[in-house]
């Protein structure tokens, strides 16, 4: 009996654990049986043609197929379940994971060529699916009512479930999910390697799934340390903790903390998904010593409304989550989190908690929307009180009793604007010296408004277009919010400096005014030992000149002309 396991990932970075474990669970537990089938593993993304997926699953020649789902990759997974039915008759199709386990009604009612979904941890139900199939897909069809953790179609073909699954005591009985790493068959560089340490989250958020487990189950330090040690052995570039809270147990996370910083390659970043009002001192103690690279944080703020907060069953002590977020050292990657669309937040008090994120100086502001799931407790509230939202993955708000749908789509522009003008980190002098002066939420509001009305956003824009409309909002449109603060040569020089900063540019803009002296530039050079080869020098530099110290904290303080060297990675 052959089985495959797919992935569709939304893009080529990511990796699925989901399918490794099951598959790297089952060969162990077989390991030593006449029984073992022939498991093997396939990943695609969403941005691949159907019919290229098709043949790419149809070459395994499978008798058993089983999709792992998610909100991302639901509506292709769905397209392609019948179409491999047409090329491989005889095959069984399964799924698990979160987006068709809590929709498996829905899934096995429309989609004819769905034989069985598997719900929650799927180890032990995919062992007992194989023990019970005799070594035949096909015998597996009329035996699963038998098998705990499935939803199937009955002899009147009706949807029914068998019933829950203990959960895995002891999470050191799942193999490490990437033998691959280990025998050097991968892309250290250019994927993200997803790592589970723990399973289940304490926490009631009324719009995760994660709440619905609440029992918390840790892999054992020892055995996270060691596998840590395989990422660090091998240069993995990005390790991502999927733990639904990584700081639970202070021994035991700060633990895993200290292994990483005594035994760091400088190279692998470990990124974690982080309740920053957990933090403890020895905790905020310890991150002091953090060098940069090493760590990133991901921290959901949400609101800083606090009957928002309350509704939807998080702590409403923003002061207390302030404190800690502030307490973190610049030297770890910070990416804070707002979700837009939660209950008693309309535009004006958004902005407040838009505000409240930006003074704690994200690396990254992520602007989420509300996704109402199915199996949430936001699901009920959302039906009985006037939520609208889109019926099909990605399930997202599109009004709530608080924004009509035209806030959201002002909310969408607002997103665009933070990503290009703070996350990327492109703009970083002009926008440090701005949000000096102004509120950032009422920035962004004036620079969307603004943006509209140039039709900014009506299709995917180049960094170029946004030092275009920026410098035309600031400079020849004399920005009102800042007309009295702000210094308008300074502001030019600053926009200019963040365009040279962000890469070697073959020509410059109209709106960009390039000092340049070659005699000075090769002055420059010669002074930073670079003109051995001038012909290398001239290329990976630029010469520009400022009337301002652009790269002090407060140029405004350092009048006074400057001639900077530019030297590029």
């Amino acid at each position: 009996m052959k089985i495959l396991l797919v992935s569709v990932n939304a893009s080529y970075m990511h990796t699925n654990i989901a399918v490794r474990d099951l598959k790297n669970y089952a060969d162990k537990y077989f390991e030593n049986s006449d029984q073992k089938p022939e498991i093997e593993l396939a990943e695609f993304t969403i941005n691949q043609p159907v019919g290229q997926v098709l043949r790419g699953i149809a070459s395994y020649g499978a008798d058993w197929i089983q999709f792992s789902t998610y909100i991302w990759n639901a509506e292709y997974v769905t397209k392609l379940l019948p179409e491999i039915k047409k090329v491989l008759p005889d095959c069984i199709l399964g799924a698990g994971g979160p987006e068709f386990a809590y929709g498996a009604k829905k899934y096995l009612s429309s989609i004819s060529d769905l034989d069985f979904v598997v719900f929650g941890e799927g180890e032990l139900t995919f062992c007992d699916m194989i023990e019970k199939s005799g070594g035949g897909a096909k015998n597996l069809l009329p035996r699963l009512k038998d098998i705990q953790g499935l939803y199937y179609r009955n002899a009147q073909n009706a949807v029914e479930f068998s019933g829950n699954r203990k959960l895995i005591e002891n999470l050191d009985d799942i193999p490490f999910p990437y033998p691959e790493i280990l025998t050097g068959e991968t892309d250290p560089d250019h994927k993200i390697y997803y790592y589970e340490s723990s399973r289940g989250c304490p926490f009631s958020c009324a719009y995760c799934l994660s709440s619905v487990e609440k029992r918390v189950r840790f892999k054992s330090l020892e055995r996270t340390c060691s596998e840590i040690q395989s990422f660090l052995d091998h240069g993995i570039s990005l390790v991502k903790f999927v733990d639904r809270t990584y700081n639970l147990d202070e021994d035991r996370y700060i633990g895993i903390w200290e292994y990483i910083l005594a035994h760091h390659n400088g190279k692998t970043m470990f990124h974690f998904e982080i309740e920053a009002e957990y933090l403890s001192e020895n905790a905020l103690s310890f991150l002091q010593n953090v060098p940069a690279g090493v760590m990133q944080f991901e921290m959901g703020v949400q609101s800083a409304n606090k009957k928002t907060l309350a509704a939807i069953n998080r702590s409403t002590n923003i002061e207390e989550l302030a404190t800690k977020i502030k307490g973190i050292p610049r030297t770890i990657h910070q990416h804070l989190d707002l979700i837009a669309g939660l209950p008693y937040e309309d535009l004006e008090s958004f902005g407040r908690s838009f505000d409240f994120v930006m003074d704690l100086r994200p690396d990254a502001l992520q602007l989420g929307f509300l996704k109402i799931l199915g199996g949430t407790v936001m699901e009920k509230y959302a039906s009985e009180n006037g939520w609208k939202w889109m019926e099909s993955p990605v399930y997202e708000t599109f009004s709530t009793p608080y924004l009509s749908f035209a806030d959201i789509a002002f909310l969408k522009d607002i997103e665009t604007v933070t990503d290009a003008y703070w996350n990327k980190g492109t703009f970083a002098r002009t926008m440090s010296y701005v949000f000096r002066f102004t509120s950032p939420w009422a920035f962004f509001c004036s620079l969307v408004e603004y943006g509209r009305k140039a039709n900014a956003f009506s299709q995917a824009r180049k960094e170029s277009y946004w030092f275009e409309l920026i410098s035309s909002f600031i400079i020849e449109e004399k920005c009102q919010l800042l007309e009295k603060a702000l210094d308008k040569k300074l502001i030019y020089d600053l926009l200019r400096y963040d365009f040279v900063r962000a890469g070697k540019k073959g020509n410059f803009p109209a709106w960009y005014s390039h000092i340049y002296s070659k005699e000075n530039h090769r002055k420059l050079l010669d002074e930073n030992g670079l003109l051995e080869n001038s012909r290398i020098g001239f290329s990976i530099t630029e010469y520009e000149e400022f009337d301002y110290d652009v790269s002090a904290e407060k140029p405004e303080e350092k009048k006074g002309h400057r001639s900077i060297l530019i030297r590029y990675k």
